[in-house]
């Protein structure tokens, strides 16, 4: 029995890791809303030294579409391709997840930023040491 993979799907496992990455990263965005100071800081529209402007949003739109596609691909993509995407994907996502982390943040972020980077390890891992099945 593989403690990792229930059936020894192991594109299905990435799929549903994707979506529990995705899942923490929309709950951390919508969750961080419920603090003042954070709030009016989105709504002055300047974070620290992040200014809030439309290419910043859509910069951000183009990140958040890499978990979210790769629900799909995860799912649906051959071996090969599967492989290297998760590979490039998590990278990416962990690394943009590693770069706002050093920027600092509330106790809360850190703790769902926590599992998101040990979540993209994981997927990183799981892509990177998966072996294709040679059984028909």
């Amino acid at each position: 029995m593989k403690i990792f993979e229930p059936d020894g799907k192991r594109k299905n496992l990435l799929s549903l890791l994707w979506i529990y990455l995705t899942v923490n990263y929309i709950y951390c965005d919508v969750f961080i809303l419920h603090d003042a100071d954070y709030l009016k800081a989105f709504l002055s529209g300047a974070v620290g030294n992040m200014k809030i402007t439309d290419e910043f949003l859509l910069m951000f739109s183009f990140i958040m579409q890499v978990p979210m596609i790769m629900i799909v691909l995860s799912g649906t993509l051959t071996f090969k391709l599967n492989r290297y995407f998760n590979i490039v994907a998590g990278i990416i996502t962990t690394s943009v997840q590693i770069a706002t982390v050093s920027m600092g943040g509330a106790i809360y972020f850190m703790f769902f930023s926590t599992f998101e980077i040990f979540t993209g390890l994981l997927i990183i891992y799981l892509a990177f040491t998966w072996k294709q099945d040679k059984t028909p």
